[in-house]
């Protein structure tokens, strides 16, 4: 965010931008359930599983599990960057995720080093490092089946990793077909996400607002008319929102409300003749 943003509003940061602090982010309760819940497995390895719809929320629930465990000692936290990678470049990953010189070409060796690595992690703190992947709908079915494969030793008697899986209804679907059910049965802690309520949107919106120093920056109509036309959507409502505040800064306006709204988001009034003419 730029400095005539911050010093217009007199804000900490952009409540509507992506890279928002995970401090400004509203915890749910049934997010707060699903962080402690992984919280315990770490403990013990294992799969969990975060799904809903385009911009329900499954990242922002990730920022705020990794922002827990990250704070934690002892638990070593990786997140994917490439879920839609193929076998080699997984492994590449994976091996300067965890500080370990493997070779691609030799997927047992890299698979052994691996594992070597988790357990002396294990061993010294008694918890298993844990991996994010986000967007895991993406990945190739060999590495998702390589990923359970490599999580477990001795005859899948022993968890070496933990690993938190989200993504979309094609990730649903990929769980509930005969090749994946092997890994959709070890999903021992599941978050599904769905549209939020008006309530829960202006809540959000309101704990964003307050967090940024800026909480007279909308009017509390403009507010109740974004949740409104969000639809349920975290996502839409964080672009109107965005939009709203770049297009009052341009105008220098001290205050966002539904005038402003109404000016930017309303489709011309061209529009609407012509398509009451095309009726």
């Amino acid at each position: 965010m730029n400095k005539k943003l911050l010093a217009l509003y007199g804000i900490k940061c952009n409540p509507f931008a992506p890279d928002v602090p995970v401090g400004a982010l509203r915890v749910t309760p049934r997010i707060d359930s699903f962080c402690w819940r992984v919280e315990q497995l770490a403990g013990e390895g294992g799969f969990a599983l975060v799904t809903g719809a385009p911009g329900t929320g499954k990242s922002v629930a990730l920022r705020i599990l990794a922002e827990r465990l990250s704070a934690q000692r002892d638990v070593k936290v990786g997140v994917v960057s490439r879920p839609q990678a193929g076998l080699a470049d997984f492994y590449r990953e994976m091996g300067d995720m965890f500080g370990v010189a493997l070779h691609p070409h030799n997927r047992w060796g890299g698979s052994k080093l691996l594992r070597e690595r988790w357990q002396t992690h294990i061993d010294a703190s008694f918890s298993r490092p844990l991996l994010i992947v986000d967007e895991a709908q993406e990945m190739v079915p060999a590495v998702l089946s390589e990923l359970r494969l490599l999580a477990s030793a001795r005859l899948d008697s022993h968890i070496l990793l933990t690993v938190v899986l989200a993504g979309d209804g094609r990730l649903v679907e990929r769980l509930r077909s005969e090749e994946f059910l092997p890994l959709g049965s070890r999903m021992r802690v599941r978050l599904a996400l769905d549209r939020a309520s008006p309530d829960e949107l202006r809540d959000c919106l309101e704990q964003l607002l307050h967090k940024a120093g800026a909480v007279k920056l909308m009017t509390p109509e403009l507010i109740a008319t974004l949740c409104d036309h969000a639809q349920g959507n975290l996502r839409a409502l964080m672009n109107m929102a965005g939009e709203l505040l770049a297009v009052a800064a341009r105008q220098e306006a001290r205050q966002i409300d539904e005038k402003l709204f109404l000016e930017t988001c309303s489709p011309p009034a061209e529009s609407k003749a012509a398509g009451g003419r095309r009726r």
